[in-house]
């Protein structure tokens, strides 16, 4: 039997569409840059971590609740600007999460946009709770790039 869900939320983003789908693809190299008290490293271990197959293994920062997580990229959609990542390995995974694929997608809206981030899991057992700190913790680092953007 498999437990499967599905987190979804749509957020108010003040960037211009183009400005935050550019950060979304090169965060990469962005985070460790805006968010070093989150972000220790991201190491591009397959691909150049903008395309398609790209896998990249990031490690966090001391005092976050994950120490580490390796991500591969699944989809890159430039006309609807919205790309996706799978969890292949991390602290996460053992004995949590059997699957974790999220999608981001920003959408246009007046002078701003509206950040559409879903998140699906298949659970390790039933037991498992929900993935919401993970998508909270998205959430956070949306604004946070959104914030600096905005400053830059």
């Amino acid at each position: 039997m498999a437990f499967t869900g599905k987190l979804e939320t749509e957020e108010e983003i003040k960037s211009s569409p183009q400005k935050f789908w550019g950060a979304i693809k090169d965060n990469t190299d962005l985070l460790g840059k805006i968010l070093p008290e989150v972000f220790k490293s991201i190491e591009v271990i397959e691909g150049d971590g903008k395309s398609v197959g790209s896998i990249r293994h990031i490690k966090y920062a001391e005092g976050v609740p994950i120490s580490y997580s390796t991500e591969r990229i699944e989809t890159v959609d430039e006309a609807n600007m919205m790309a996706s990542y799978s969890l292949i390995d991390g602290d996460i995974m053992a004995g949590f999460y059997n699957k974790m694929k999220a999608t981001a997608q920003v959408i246009p809206k007046g002078n701003g946009s509206i950040l559409k981030w879903i998140l699906e899991f298949e659970k390790a057992n039933e037991e498992v709770p929900d993935p919401s700190a993970i998508m909270e913790f998205g959430i956070k680092t949306f604004h946070d790039i959104d914030a600096y953007l905005l400053n830059a």
